[in-house]
């Protein structure tokens, strides 16, 4: 079964008291980063800069943007499909792992999910880094052999009449789903509709709804 997340939260500082002892993924991290320090190979103050670029400036926040304007703005959406790669530079979104970029809409009868299925091929200027489970080998195979199967566990039940296309994310080219967007937020501004679109909705994993109380 797949592990499901959501979008990480902000690391603490690293010169924080850990309240829980830390995975021993984590404890070896800690001590080869300690350790290339140690050796000068490595700055500290640069690792931070790279992190909070990832974490706040580079991530989910600009995917969401570039789908939130394909919403309220025919022309652009157009212009998306057609060359996701220049429309997403409109935006000022794009750079390393983000040369090559496909986007796929999905609609009532076409679903589209994107996997990577020999590594984690990403586009990272639109959604920052890769989740755990993107990564994981149970989701890279599984994805393309039984799609809807790993849709169901994500909480994605889909109508028999839709269909569900598979695409292979390379180094060479990397895909953004544009999610549906959802009934009911024809009032919504730009950036209220920005809100609602989650990291998951542009890898294909989920739908894009609004809340009863009328958010996300």
């Amino acid at each position: 079964m797949l592990a499901h997340s959501g979008v990480g939260q902000a690391q603490e500082p690293r010169d924080r008291v850990q309240q829980a002892v830390p995975s021993d993924p984590a404890l070896r991290v800690k001590a080869l980063e300690s350790l290339l320090v140690e050796k000068g190979m490595v700055n500290p103050a640069t690792l931070d800069a790279i992190i909070e670029t990832y974490e706040t400036k580079v991530g989910p926040r600009n995917g969401a943007r570039v789908v939130a304007h394909a919403w309220v703005d025919p022309a652009f959406k157009k212009r998306l499909l057609s060359d996701g790669t220049a429309a997403i530079a409109e935006l000022g979104y794009g750079g390393s792992q983000g040369e090559h970029m496909v986007v796929l809409e999905n609609s009532a009868k076409v679903h589209n999910l994107v996997v990577c299925t020999l590594c984690s091929c990403y586009p990272w200027p639109v959604l920052g880094l890769p989740p755990t489970w993107y990564k994981s080998a149970p989701y890279r195979s599984r994805a393309v052999i039984d799609p809807r199967g790993v849709l169901r566990e994500f909480g994605l039940q889909l109508p028999d009449d839709v269909e569900v296309r598979v695409w292979d994310s390379t180094a060479d080219v990397r895909y953004l789903v544009l999610p549906e967007r959802p009934a009911g937020t024809e009032a919504m501004t730009e950036d209220q509709l920005a809100a609602l679109v989650t990291r998951d909705s542009m890898v294909g994993v989920a739908k894009v709804t609004v809340a009863a109380g009328g958010t996300a």
